[in-house]
């Protein structure tokens, strides 16, 4: 400092000249700073204008192409709809499938009369065919609306619906065979007959259900159809173009003893038709089948034979000899790890076979079975068997059994009907299902066996092991009954078709669908236990809430 203020003092003129360029220097890097600084408030401005403008033009496409482009509308489906039938005989049959491509489930199914509903003003004489005659019809799944309706055949003997590629259609189609013999080809979407054959079956036969779809062997680029015909201790194979109906090959024979039922069976490469009779199971692959019907050896990749099966097979009979039961009452197939296995159902006992090894997985005791075994979970993304069991006169027992163990998980005793509908399941968004049983509880010390009992619709959901709900309580003759989502995840409904069949006089029929949710809304509470752990009302509120979810 001090040394600053002597030079000061000696150059006092040096030190002003140093201030005043100091001064300068401030004064022109304010003028810089203030110049950028009005540069960077132009461009920041500029910026926001630029973000608004991009914002705005993006809100008026937004709205433009909302107005001009608008997404498409959900249908709106209807709680229950209901569509009748007069002077008519209903099939005991239904199917369900996507009719109208809306995306909800449709319904087909097959009536007799001389004329169709007034929505088409069809008549028999129309296909060529005598009055009265068989109509399939199609109708939308959301307000029972007739999507269309043909005439197909003089009586119904069987229909296969779902099947891809039928005729050449790229909808999925129908397969309807009829009395006097004709197969008749209907495209699902439309109505359309395909194509229509008449074939021979011979007399007194009686039609293996279901038609099975095969693999294309006559190379026309659709799959072919194999129909099994049984007529005595015969059972004929009938292999039929997919694409235009006529036969391939000559008809095929295959000894039984006895009246037989088949399940089909997928190994990892390859197929086989099990035929069962009371005491017997024969197997065929698909390849011995082909080569019966055609005279011809046939080399497909989809055509394999299975080693382990082609030893415990015998070679003339064509007799399963590991699998000897007597009395059989069902076969079914039961998903495993890695493929399906063989649930063998006789009067007294359920085997669970491993497909593979053919060795018993396990057993469980169980009389005079009288419905077809029904998949559902009781526990989450654990597979369960649904099977009833006559125990008694107009008395049966519900069963829930565990596929991988055989333990039974539930089970209730119901007074029963022979006509009485089979149960369904549905699947729930807890990995779980919905089951819905017909039948008629009873309350313990009430004592109703005086008297016939009654169809009432249960419904009853793991989350409370000790509720039932009563559903409906219906008189009248039921001929389907079929429970599904109608949509994807939603719309969980159940369908009805009732009325005269065949045999009877024609009358009134009735097909309904109607929503679960409307049933669980008025239902009545029915505690299988004392304990009533939640009010009624809150049962009911929170199986109303209860959400869905489709299986893949």
């Amino acid at each position: 400092m001090d040394n600053k203020d002597s030079e000061a003092e000696i150059h006092p003129l040096k030190t002003e000249d140093v201030k005043v360029q100091e001064n300068h220097e401030n004064s022109v890097e304010r003028r810089i700073v203030s110049k950028q600084s009005s540069q960077l408030s132009r461009l920041s401005r500029w910026r926001t204008a630029a973000f608004f403008i991009s914002l705005f033009l993006c809100l008026i496409i937004v709205f433009a192409f909302s107005f001009i482009i608008p997404c498409p509308e959900r249908p709106v489906s209807e709680r229950t709809w209901f569509r009748n039938y007069n002077h008519t005989v209903a099939y005991q049959f239904l199917a369900i499938q996507d009719v109208n491509k809306d995306k909800v489930q449709d319904v087909i199914f097959a009536f007799k009369a001389s004329n169709g509903s007034s929505s088409f003003n069809r008549s028999c004489l129309d296909e060529g065919l005598p009055s009265p005659c068989a109509f399939v019809a199609a109708v939308s799944g959301t307000n029972g609306r007739a999507l269309w309706e043909r005439p197909a055949a003089e009586e119904v003997e069987w229909m296969e619906c779902g099947i891809k590629q039928l005729g050449g259609a790229e909808a999925l189609g129908c397969l309807v065979v009829g009395k006097p013999v004709s197969l008749t080809a209907v495209d699902g979407h439309t109505g359309e007959i395909q194509w229509r054959h008449s074939s021979d079956f011979g007399a007194n036969y009686t039609v293996l259900t279901p038609v099975s779809v095969i693999p294309d062997v006559d190379s026309d680029g659709v799959q072919d159809l194999i129909i099994f015909i049984a007529t005595g201790d015969k059972i004929k194979t009938f292999i039929h173009s997919g694409k235009n109906g006529k036969q391939i090959g000559s008809t095929g024979s295959l000894t039984v003893d006895g009246k037989p039922r088949y399940i089909r069976l997928k190994l990892v490469s390859s197929s086989y038709f099990l035929f069962y009779t009371e005491n017997s199971i024969y197997a065929y692959s698909l390849k011995d089948l082909y080569n019966a019907a055609t005279g011809m050896e046939i080399n497909l990749p989809s055509l394999q034979q299975d080693p382990q099966w082609e030893k415990n097979i015998d070679s003339t009979t064509h007799r399963l000899s590991l699998l000897s039961f007597g009395d059989i009452r069902y076969l079914a197939k039961i998903p495993g790890q890695s493929q399906e296995n063989i649930l063998v159902v006789n009067s007294d006992m359920a085997t669970l076979i491993n497909a593979h090894s053919l060795q018993t997985l396990w057993t469980l005791n169980v009389s005079r079975v009288v419905s077809e075994p029904l998949l559902g979970y009781y526990k989450p993304n654990v597979l369960g068997i649904v099977l009833e069991s006559e125990i008694g006169p107009n008395t049966k027992k519900v069963m829930v059994v565990e596929s991988g163990s055989g333990t039974v998980q539930w089970n209730l005793k119901l007074n029963s009907i022979a006509e009485s509908p089979g149960p369904a399941t549905l699947p729930t968004a807890d990995h779980r299902s919905t089951f819905l049983i017909w039948g008629e509880y009873q309350v313990p010390g009430n004592d109703t066996r005086s008297r016939a009992p009654l169809q009432k619709l249960y419904l009853f959901h793991p989350s409370y092991t000790n509720v039932l709900l009563e559903l409906r309580n219906s008189t009248d003759q039921i001929i389907a009954f079929d429970a599904l989502l109608f949509e994807r995840s939603r719309h969980a409904c159940y369908v009805l078709l009732r009325g005269p069949q065949p045999s009877e006089e024609p009358g009134m029929v009735s097909l309904m669908k109607r929503k679960l949710k409307e049933d669980v809304s008025r239902s009545r509470v029915i505690w299988l236990s004392q304990v009533a752990v939640d009010s009624e009302q809150y049962i009911r509120d929170r199986l109303y809430r209860m959400r869905f979810q489709s299986r893949e």
